[in-house]
């Protein structure tokens, strides 16, 4: 069950005007920025979404290429590849970049890119690290094999039952008692994290510095990911997004729920520390005129999180150490996930979080339309009031033109990001720029895709994956019931 607001409203897609073509040339939307040395020809950005495309090993596979292909024929400014592992570890059909073994699939993606946009879509990759995120186990499997019995426990169990017996009993016997007992005694017994890996399934945190790869990540994780940067520019990619966003390693360390006691968690300029020599190893390898910019939180939505004042101070920090661009989202954390089923990970957007993350049509009377975009706006305010003025990227709820262009006329920022959007009609920058605004397939926001994202399926769009089946080289999903791609469109000249 996904989090909605309390007595939510049903919200319909704001109805709009789409411009003229020559409209649409003079706007500021499809005008020219420069990144660093790179230059979009337009300020339209398709943010990371991850697409469940890749081999069970990482690997560029012809969905993935058809995927990005797809996007570029719309021809924004930007595309951000989807979260990418910087590490040589196992992710599921998720792609990764910790390897050499990987480029020839990730050269094929950028020529693909170039080659379906004519040149025009500059090719971003958003580079990511994650911690062990384990399934919920059966309950009787987590008491048998994963809890770790101590005194506490046998204690704790005694005092609960009023009998002594168990300070002293067969491991196997309590095991099997507390497999059978009720959720009351349970909740009395374990303590929260044990709760956590019971009701959830475990998972590792950046403050676990017990265990010794957790320790050790300030040490390791600079190199790995300019590793994976100097990957990205060989692959021929236009520059990275460095992933510091939702529930990953990188805004764990942001976040000020990390307690770490080594000079890497506490206060905000320790919580960033890691952040900047991640950054400052990755500047070192690629050089000063490659493309390197951050994804990060404007607002954690959870209980003890990082709010605005925080992302503020970060931004600021950023902008000082040479990031080229800060793009923002929202939520999207594992603290306040809903409990999977039995045998299914945690999803870190079935939270209040996850919902402020990707909002939905049923919302509060805000509703779910730039329902982010003032905390990007408040982010570009504090970084120019210091002298900075690299591009911010803002997203989250942008599906028209009119709301893109006010966005930018009102200086909120520099680079529209629309991701459901531009799922559900790859061609609606096109259109709009050509004034064919009446053409956009638009979306309704019920985030279907996302449901399917996190039942780890094939992401597509109900606008179009079962519509014109029947056509010839139509690409299926696993399940032969939905089409891979939305439907080609074209325009004359």
């Amino acid at each position: 069950m996904t989090w909605h607001p309390a007595n939510p409203i049903r919200h319909t897609i704001p109805e709009t005007r789409w411009p003229t073509q020559a409209e649409a040339a003079a706007s500021l939307l499809f005008q020219p920025i420069q990144i660093n040395s790179l230059t979009l020809e337009q300020r339209t950005w398709v943010p990371a979404m991850v697409p469940w495309r890749a081999t069970d090993d990482g690997f560029v596979t012809r969905e993935v290429l058809d995927w990005y292909g797809r996007f570029a024929e719309g021809r924004p400014g930007a595309i951000v590849v989807e979260a990418t592992g910087v590490r040589d570890v196992a992710s599921g059909p998720l792609l990764r970049i910790g390897h050499d073994r990987f480029l020839p699939g990730l050269r094929d993606l950028v020529e693909t890119v170039r080659a379906a946009s004519d040149g025009h879509t500059r090719l971003l990759i958003q580079i990511i690290d994650f911690l062990s995120v384990k399934r919920r186990p059966e309950k009787s499997k987590y008491f048998a094999r994963f809890l770790s019995v101590g005194e506490r426990h046998r204690r704790t169990l005694a005092q609960a039952t009023e009998d002594e017996s168990w300070l002293a009993a067969d491991e196997t016997n309590m095991r099997a008692f507390l497999a059978d007992a009720a959720d009351e005694l349970i909740e009395k017994v374990l303590d929260e994290r044990e709760l956590e890996s019971l009701r959830k399934g475990y998972r590792e945190r950046v403050t676990d510095t017990h265990l010794a790869h957790i320790e050790e990540l300030p040490r390791v994780l600079p190199d790995i990911f300019a590793a994976a940067a100097a990957r990205a520019r060989e692959a021929g990619f236009d520059g990275v997004e460095l992933h510091y966003a939702h529930a990953y390693t990188m805004a764990s360390f942001l976040s000020a729920l990390n307690t770490r006691a080594d000079g890497y968690g506490g206060s905000r300029s320790s919580r960033v520390r890691l952040p900047l020599e991640v950054y400052r190893a990755v500047r070192e390898r690629v050089g000063a005129s490659y493309t390197v910019g951050v994804r990060f939180l404007s607002d954690e939505v959870i209980a003890g999180g990082s709010r605005l004042e925080d992302a503020i101070y970060f931004a600021q920090e950023f902008a000082r150490a040479g990031f080229d661009f800060l793009s923002l989202s929202k939520g999207g954390k594992f603290e306040d996930a809903a409990a999977p089923k039995v045998g299914h990970a945690v999803y870190p957007y079935t939270g209040e979080s996850g919902y402020e993350c990707m909002p939905t049509i049923r919302s509060d009377e805000r509703g779910p339309f730039s329902r982010n975009v003032p905390l990007a706006a408040a982010v570009k305010r504090a970084i120019n009031s210091v002298g900075f003025h690299l591009p911010v990227v803002a997203a989250g709820g942008i599906c028209t033109y009119e709301q893109a262009e006010e966005i930018l006329r009102r200086g909120e920022a520099d680079i529209i990001g629309a991701a459901r959007q531009t799922l559900a009609d790859p061609d609606w920058f096109l259109k709009t720029r050509l004034g064919k605004g009446d053409e956009v397939r638009r979306c309704t926001y019920t985030n279907y895709c996302e449901g399917l994202d996190q039942a780890h399926k094939q992401v597509t769009c109900k606008l179009w994956d079962r519509v014109q089946l029947d056509k010839p080289n139509v690409s299926f999903s696993r399940d032969a019931r939905r089409r891979l791609l939305a439907p080609e469109w074209k325009t004359e000249g």
